[in-house]
């Protein structure tokens, strides 16, 4: 196995809000997330000095995305979570280029496909706990994840196992 060198990690959630899909019922809780401390700052970071929310919300209620769930918001990388239509149990996940809202592929190596980083699977892992106990969609969109802050405090302890 190869293993690529990683860059730090240290996410925050600065924000959330409830997004109704332009078409239909669809109902989304959508948390907006930094990745602190990277040289990029404006690829991983919200601007500070004026309000983003309110257009990254238009654009995601734009989407051909139908269902309840929630969606994670980073300024580079979006991903919609859904409870399955099908299999309510299940969780799919739907990635997409945030500045213009193209689908991304979320394939990787190996015929893996990405799930989550840290803060969406922190995230993810309230949701689907909030999703299984509630009686009701109406019940499980009362309630937000608590999720603020996910230093990794070592980002390279693959690469010194592996290596």
């Amino acid at each position: 196995m190869q293993v690529s060198p990683c860059r730090p990690y240290h996410s925050r959630t600065i924000g959330h809000t409830l997004v109704r899909m332009a078409k239909g019922r669809s109902l989304f809780k959508t948390y907006f997330v930094n990745i602190i401390g990277r040289p990029e700052r404006t690829r991983y970071e919200w601007p500070e000095d004026k309000p983003f929310a309110p257009a990254v919300e238009s654009r995601l209620a734009d989407l051909s995305v139908e269902g309840v769930g929630f969606i994670i918001a980073f300024p580079h990388i979006t991903k919609v979570f859904r409870f399955a239509p099908t299999m309510e149990t299940v969780l799919h996940v739907q990635g997409f280029n945030t500045p213009d809202m193209s689908p991304l592929d979320l394939r990787r190596n190996d015929g893996f496909v990405e799930f989550a980083c840290y803060a969406e699977a922190a995230i993810a892992a309230d949701e689907y706990h909030m999703w299984a106990r509630a009686e009701t969609v109406e019940e499980y969109l009362e309630t937000f994840s608590a999720f603020v802050d996910g230093p990794i405090v070592s980002h390279a302890k693959l690469a010194e196992f592996w290596g």
